[in-house]
């Protein structure tokens, strides 16, 4: 296991770099610049802020430069809030999307796995269909129309619970966010739940525990939820990445400074650095959670060895 993890992590660093490096492209071939915004009293003043952010030097000059940092730990300052480091700005913002989308995730894990579970055990039946359609249901519409409709129907109309960020502040402030980010997660796990457990159900090793007298309850909890779950677990990978940096939609909508919204603001003021720090703690983060899932496949399912 030891072996295998290493070999993950060394494989990781060439789609990190490649990763670092298209990001840093893309960042700099955009038109515009960090202080074409901003009011310059002279174009002396504005080459010696140029000149401090290293910003007229040769782009390979640049990308080394930044690399060099990155291996020292260093994220670099950010260009248009001056005085705050990267790693400070994100340190900032990322409480925030990680209660949004632990939250989220929470709610969709425990929510999708038991829908999923309860349509597999009546597969066919109209609870099964109801499951199944409001799945399909929730995959499809996008969640920057599933976030006004919640605003519209339960903060305007209804006025049970507060718009956004702005409004108030406590628990009620996250109810809309967390459900807008939750829906298409849970319906994506029940989805898989619901496939893998009708297959798990008609194995050979369910079929002979059955026929020595165990109940459902028994047979689903100890023998059948595990395996059920190593196809939920694959797509946890990716997912929890993407929940827990917080969606742009979710956070844009109601106001909650988190990594999205801040990455937003980010690229449409060239912080160039600031959105570089995002990128690669984002690819960071899918690349250490993708190997969690991994190793977890082999706490759950004793069959998998690593080679």
């Amino acid at each position: 296991m030891l072996r295998y993890t290493l070999f993950r992590i060394l494989g990781a660093i060439p789609t990190l770099l490649l990763v670092i490096a298209l990001a840093f492209m893309m960042v700099r071939a955009a038109p515009g610049g960090p202080f074409d915004a901003e009011y310059i009293p002279s174009t002396e003043v504005e080459k010696n802020l140029r000149d401090a952010y290293g910003l007229d030097d040769p782009l390979p000059q640049q990308f080394l430069t930044y690399l060099s940092g990155l291996l020292r730990g260093d994220l670099g300052p950010s260009i248009r809030q001056t005085g705050y480091s990267v790693a400070e700005l994100i340190g900032e913002a990322l409480p925030y999307s990680f209660l949004l989308g632990a939250t989220a995730m929470l709610l969709a894990l425990l929510l999708g796995v038991g829908a999923g579970t309860v349509a597999a055990l009546r597969q066919g039946s109209l609870l099964d269909r109801t499951i199944t359609g409001l799945s399909l249901t929730g995959i499809s519409i996008p969640v920057f129309v599933v976030a006004p409709v919640l605003v519209l129907l339960f903060a305007v109309k209804l006025q049970w619970l507060p718009a956004g960020w702005g409004s108030a502040r406590g628990a009620a402030t996250w109810v809309l966010p967390v459900v807008t980010l939750a829906l298409p997660q849970l319906a994506y796990v029940a989805r898989l739940m619901r496939a893998s457990m009708i297959d798990v159900l008609s194995s050979d090793f369910v079929r002979t525990a059955r026929a020595q007298g165990l109940g459902t309850a028994t047979i689903v909890r100890v023998h059948a939820l595990k395996p059920a779950m190593l196809p939920v677990i694959s797509y946890l990978g990716p997912a929890v990445a993407g929940i827990l940096t917080g969606s742009v939609v979710v956070e844009e909508v109601f106001g909650i400074p988190g990594l999205g919204e801040m990455f937003v603001r980010a690229a449409l003021n060239r912080d160039y650095t600031l959105v570089l720090g995002v990128v690669v703690f984002y690819a960071s983060l899918i690349v250490a959670l993708n190997l969690v899932v991994d190793i977890l496949y082999g706490v759950i399912d004793p069959r998998v060895r690593y080679r």
